[in-house]
């Protein structure tokens, strides 16, 4: 979608402004990766708020609820549309409601270090996500993306905030800074254990984090036993700078070359973040499914 609109990069609302300025190209984003082999497609409002909404596009509360829920009705247009061509599927594609964290929005970097949660009270952050989830929610999102969580603290939040959503269920994915740590700094071992009680959440996992630092996080939770499904989706490895957005692709090893040792550490979710392309979709896709066969083929025989 960046690759349309780069100036998207630098932009307060990253690709939420584009649920005023350009929705077709929203569709059409989802649409490519629907079309690479993606079984989920996104709402598109991870950096969308409703006090951002209100000061940037000077909407009044009710509009910026009305924006936030236009992003899952898009994407619910383009599943209808890619079933519709493709109606012998073997899995129905999900629709994700996107929530971001706080520091997203305040466009400072903050998601990578989750500074503002040592000053900001639980009662506050919940105050803040609450018209967003509910916005979600409403409009009739599959699954709840709870995603680039950096502290422990807000994680927490989170889950005390979908207790007031009866029936929805939510994956909930932490960004961490190396191998062990979430980006806040603390143990992703330990954001894992704490929230697997809830209920609601069916998936725990990491995003947005190079992807040379994943293998090393689920080896830290290979011990624990749980019933959540784990999921990774990493970004392409570059480097992120609020000033000069993504920057530094060059030698990187391609994503699906990751794939078969993270499916070997127990993840069943595997895509990308920012930077990850269609192209990169269907690799993964691929690779996912040659060492799907192999295992059952070493299985049978």
């Amino acid at each position: 979608m960046n690759n349309g609109h780069p100036e998207l990069n630098t932009d307060v609302l990253w690709s939420a402004r584009l649920l005023e300025d350009d929705p077709d190209a929203i569709k059409a984003s989802n649409r490519r990766f629907l079309e690479s082999g993606a079984n989920v497609i996104s709402s598109c409002t991870y950096q969308a708020s409703v006090d951002g909404f209100c000061k940037y596009f000077k909407a009044t509360s009710d509009e910026a609820i009305r924006k936030i829920q236009r992003g899952v009705q898009l994407a619910h247009a383009v599943r209808e549309e890619y079933l519709h061509d493709h109606p012998n599927l073997d899995v129905y594609p999900l629709v994700l409601g996107e929530v971001g964290p706080y520091g997203a929005c305040r466009h400072d970097g903050s998601e990578y270090t989750g500074s503002y949660v040592n000053n900001l009270s639980s009662k506050e952050l919940k105050d803040w996500h609450r018209p967003r989830v509910r916005a979600l929610v409403e409009a009739g999102v599959d699954l709840l993306a709870f995603e680039t969580i950096p502290a422990i603290e807000e994680a927490m939040m989170l889950i005390e905030l979908l207790q007031e959503f009866p029936g929805t269920e939510a994956l909930l994915s932490f960004t961490c800074k190396d191998g062990v740590c979430t980006c806040h700094g603390g143990s992703f071992r330990e954001a894992f254990t704490r929230c697997m009680g809830s209920q609601q959440v069916v998936a725990i996992g990491i995003n947005c984090t190079a992807p040379c630092h994943i293998s090393s996080l689920l080896r830290s939770v290979q011990d624990v036993e749980h019933n959540k499904q784990l999921a990774v989706y990493p970004n392409s490895g570059e480097d992120w700078t609020c000033e000069e957005g993504w920057s530094g692709k060059g030698a990187l090893p391609p994503l699906f070359s990751f794939v078969e040792e993270w499916l070997q550490l127990g993840a069943r979710w595997i895509g990308g973040c920012c930077r990850v392309m269609p192209a990169d979709i269907a690799h993964i896709r691929t690779e996912m499914h040659r060492v799907t066969r192999q295992v059952n083929s070493i299985e049978t025989n």
